[in-house]
C-alpha cells in the first residue's frame, strides 16, 4: 500500500512523504504506482523555488520520497502541491485498498 503523509503548519504545506507500493498489478503493470509517481514527480519538476534558495529538503529513495519545507513556500508551490494532493486524493477514491492519505494540521 502507498502511505501518503502530509503535514501543514496552519495552512502551509510542511511535510509530504509518500511511500511503499501500491501492489495493485505486477511490477511494470501497477497503474496506482504509475499514477502516484506521474503525479509526485511531475509536481516536484514544477517547484519554482528549488534551485534558487534551497527552500526545500528533499528525499528520494526508491520509490519513496520526502518532501520538507525549510520556509514559507511561495504561492505558487504551495498551488503546485495543492494540485498534487488533489491528484493524490483522486487516486485514492479509485483505489483505496492501495493508497491512502492521513493529512495533519498544525496551529501555526
Amino acid at each position: 500500500m502507498v502511505k501518503v503523509k502530509i503535514e501543514y503548519s496552519g495552512q502551509n504545506l510542511q511535510r509530504l512523504e509518500i511511500k511503499g507500493h501500491a501492489n495493485s498489478a505486477p511490477y511494470g503493470e501497477d497503474v496506482v504506482c504509475g499514477a502516484v509517481s506521474l503525479a509526485t514527480f511531475g509536481a516536484l519538476n514544477a517547484l519554482e523555488d528549488i534551485d534558487e534558495e534551497f527552500d526545500y529538503s528533499i528525499d528520494q529513495e526508491g520509490g519513496n520520497v520526502t518532501l520538507t519545507a525549510k520556509k514559507k513556500i511561495s504561492e505558487h508551490d504551495q498551488i503546485v502541491m495543492e494540485v498534487l494532493i488533489l491528484q493524490l486524493k483522486t487516486v485514492e477514491v479509485s483505489y483505496p485498498k492501495n493508497i491512502v492519505i492521513t493529512e495533519r494540521k498544525q496551529a501555526k
